[in-house]
């Protein structure tokens, strides 16, 4: 349960800058994790350190943008 913040934080985050619904934000941080073979809870923190500057990992950024593409066009 330590870990529901920070995903919560990277929803978040995901729905203010794609727009995106609550649902899709989730299903795009689960299909990045899956994709990168990296727990969600990582992938979150990795996101959510962006807002600090770190920059987000190549391999966690590619996968996130193809992920929100297909979202994106699934939406229509």
């Amino acid at each position: 349960m330590r870990t529901r913040p920070v995903i919560d934080q990277a929803r978040g985050m995901l729905m203010a800058l794609t727009p995106c619904t609550p649902a899709t934000a989730w299903e795009v941080l689960v299909e990045v994790s899956q994709h990168t073979n990296t727990k969600l809870r990582d992938i979150a923190a990795e996101l959510v350190a962006t807002a600090y500057e770190k920059p987000l990992p190549r391999h966690i950024r590619e996968a996130l943008l193809e992920a929100m593409a297909r979202h994106e066009d699934s939406q229509g």
